[in-house]
């Protein structure tokens, strides 16, 4: 019984750390700590600022990462939360250069490498630019002096900026963080301006751990998949090398992905879409039938069935047919009957997936009634299948299209939907007078640079 009124005298409590200090212009406001996991953010912990500007906010160890400091300026100040007590003084958040990080060895150091870091990285271009001049300008290449003088500080800015990462605490956040974040934010300048940089960079990128816990609660995981992929697709190699490299990528992403299976749904999702979005559909279909071939990991049901419709839709595949019945519309003057796809006698049909309801058909359908006359006479038929489940609705939404079209008005359950994987509007499909597929487009820009450049043009 004894023990039992100790405990309930001293009840256990979860030892935490604060990030305080004073910002004497946002007296009386809210204050807010953000944390981040994977590509979403939390909230940490918040509070109001006293009339003297000082504030105080906790966060436990399930925060250890990077978090951000936000107020109704909307202005982010990012921290290290490594499990040491911050102390931050300054006027607001707005205004960084008065800001100071006055406790917290690892956020002293972030915050040096922070101001240091931006201008080592516009010397090494400066010099670099200059080095060409010298190595490759008739007028200046035989000045063997100064390019022996720009040679010795290339060198002094590499080894300063490289010695201040290695003497950081070993085992800190910050030591893993900051080479991290270097990592993702110079990919513009060695694209621009270092490109023998190029390789290495990239090597780093695929050693990166995508499970890594120090990787999720740091915020930079998206902006590592992006930056990854834009400069592969920015190296100024060959798409068809582009495509190869990435494929690359993507295997040494997975190989520790596929052990994870949480961590490989949420980075493959967003990489897939972050794929389809450039236009980059060799490799969403590398991707997509990677992880479907891949026998030791659990996707999830609607990343599955997304990524199935590679599988079962991809270029070279006969797509289903349309059975529509005896359906007509009126092409200029002309009255035509419509029983099925391989019925259209016209080389290619670009069959399209929407609804009322879709932002984006609101946005493209317009495009493509402009381009229909040039596609129509180019070769290229339309047939529009409506994702309404109203039919004064689809009606109004149609009346005045050129071009075929059809709704069941079931939705997602109509079978043609179904079985052409249909999972978000607008979807398009061009296929061949064989219903072979030859592109599965993601844009009407797309389409009509594919119309203007393999029909147009080619016929001339």
């Amino acid at each position: 019984m004894k023990y039992l009124l100790i405990l309930l005298l001293f009840p256990f409590t979860v030892l935490s750390q604060s990030v305080n200090g004073t910002f004497k212009n946002l007296a009386k406001e809210v204050i807010k700590l953000e944390g981040f996991n994977g590509l979403n953010t939390y909230p940490i912990s918040k509070t109001e600022i006293d009339e003297k500007g000082n504030f105080k906010l906790n966060y436990s160890k399930e925060d250890y990462g990077v978090g951000y400091l936000m107020s109704s300026e909307n202005k982010p100040l990012f921290v290290i939360l490594s499990g040491e007590d911050i102390e931050i003084v300054g006027e607001n958040l707005s205004t960084s250069e008065t800001i100071k990080v006055s406790k917290g060895k690892e956020n002293q150091c972030f915050e040096q490498y922070a101001n240091e870091h931006p201008r080592r990285e516009q010397s090494l271009s400066a010099w670099t630019y200059l080095e060409k001049i010298y190595v490759t300008d008739p007028l200046f290449k035989s000045q063997n002096e100064p390019n022996q003088a720009i040679q010795k500080e290339k060198k002094r800015v590499i080894t300063e900026d490289a010695e201040f990462l290695n003497q950081l605490p070993k085992n800190s956040y910050v030591s893993w963080f900051l080479p991290t974040r270097k990592l993702v934010s110079s990919v513009s300048t060695v694209a621009q301006y270092r490109t023998e940089e190029i390789p290495s960079t990239i090597a780093a990128f695929r050693a990166l751990d995508y499970t890594d816990a120090r990787l999720y609660k740091s915020g930079l995981l998206k902006d590592a998949i992006e930056s990854h992929f834009w400069l592969l697709e920015n190296s100024g190699k060959s798409l068809d090398s582009v495509f190869i490299e990435m494929k690359l990528s993507i295997d040494a992403m997975l190989l520790h992905l596929i052990k994870d299976d949480k961590k490989l749904n949420e980075v493959t999702n967003y990489l897939f879409d972050l794929l389809e979005r450039h236009s980059l559909f060799q490799a969403s279909e590398y991707l997509a039938l990677k992880l479907l071939n891949e026998t030791s990991c659990t996707l999830d049901g609607d990343l599955a069935k997304q990524l199935e419709s590679y599988r079962a839709m991809k270029k070279g595949n006969i797509a289903p047919e349309i059975n529509l019945g005896n359906f007509s519309y009126l092409n200029g003057s002309k009255q035509e009957i419509f029983k099925s796809l391989s019925n259209l006698a016209t080389p290619y049909t670009l069959v399209i997936f929407g609804a009322s309801w879709c932002p984006k058909c609101s946005e493209e359908l317009p495009k493509i009634i402009q381009n229909y006359a040039k596609w129509r006479n180019a070769g290229v038929e339309v047939v529009y299948v409506s994702l309404d489940t109203e039919k004064e609705e689809f009606e109004k939404t149609v009346k005045t299209y050129p071009f075929f079209t059809y709704c069941d008005f079931k939705k997602w359950e109509g079978s043609v939907v179904k079985e052409y994987y249909v999972f978000g509007t607008p979807t398009f499909y061009l296929l061949n007078n064989k219903i072979e597929i030859l592109l599965r487009p993601n844009s009407v820009s797309q389409i009509d640079a594919w119309v203007d450049w393999y029909l147009v043009q080619g016929n001339k």
